[in-house]
């Protein structure tokens, strides 16, 4: 990936994230941009989210996807490129695969401090 659309990447996550902030309000819940992934010709997006509690996720999903002209002209003020990408939004599935690995290795710590209590 060039250096450039990594910058684009990071200063997309950090307008979104204070766009969200300011414009977004999900009752009872927090969204959080985690990162953002722009095709190479900058043409489209992928905005990736992580949404608490995990039960808000899918209302989460709709509410920006209700929101994506606001997102583009607010965008189209604030950034110095050519094409604002589309945006696509998605659930960032690493945080719930972390604390899966996370559950399973307490499991082994227990199962662990068992085996030896009992030895």
């Amino acid at each position: 990936m060039s250096e450039r659309i990594i910058q684009i990447n990071d200063q997309l996550r950090r307008e979104i994230a204070g766009l969200i902030a300011r414009e977004i309000a999900l009752e009872d819940g927090l969204i959080t941009i985690t990162r953002v992934s722009c095709s190479p010709d900058l043409r489209a997006a992928k905005v990736f989210i992580s949404v608490l509690p995990t039960n808000h996720s899918g209302s989460a999903l709709s509410l920006l996807k209700k929101h994506n002209s606001l997102f583009k002209s607010e965008l189209r003020k604030k950034l110095r490129i050519k094409f604002i990408p589309k945006i696509f939004w998605a659930i960032d599935e690493r945080e719930r695969y972390a604390a899966e690995i996370d559950k399973v290795f307490d499991e082994i710590s227990k199962n662990d401090a068992v085996d030896q209590s009992l030895s």
